[in-house]
């Protein structure tokens, strides 16, 4: 292991790993997903010319690959690992209802929202990571934010 990887793996792992949790829904499968695309990586180091990019597409890739092989079968569970502030409890259920929502989502177009509302990346970026166009970006993302906000509206008005 190059010490430039094991200095990427410590500033990014936090970051990745919560976008793996948000893909997958359940901390474990997370990690398994995380430290998949990281082998994955490690053995190409050298090779890749933006690692966070190609890990990104990596684990949605990885992830797209397990939901096509188990289907419906999936199952998700598990609370969003914190980033070090401790959550009111009114947090914590949002986080929840967000999670839950997401996980109403197909895999594509889930891996589009974490990556792009989430992460934080671009269109361009975005389309980028899941070797798509921007267009279908920008449709995966409308369709995905709109059936979050009825899932979340549905949820809201269940007592």
């Amino acid at each position: 292991m190059t010490t430039e990887f094991a200095d990427f793996v410590r500033l990014r792992y936090s970051e990745l790993l919560r976008s793996a949790y948000l893909l997958t829904g359940s901390t474990h499968p997370a990690e398994d997903l995380l430290q998949t695309a990281l082998l994955k990586a490690m053995g190409r180091w050298s090779a890749i010319e933006d690692p966070l990019p190609y890990i990104r597409r990596s684990m949605v890739n990885l992830h797209v690959s397990v939901w096509r092989r188990y289907g419906a079968r999936e199952i998700l569970h598990a609370v969003l690992p914190e980033r070090g502030v401790r959550d009111r409890a009114h947090q914590v259920e949002q986080r929840h209802a967000i999670v839950d929502a997401l996980r109403a989502l197909p895999p594509r177009t889930r891996a589009v929202v974490v990556l792009r509302y989430w992460d934080d990346l671009s269109e361009a970026d975005t389309a980028a990571a899941l070797n798509c166009s921007i267009g279908t970006v920008k449709s995966q993302a409308s369709r995905g934010l709109a059936r979050l906000r009825v899932v979340l509206e549905e949820r809201s008005m269940t007592p």
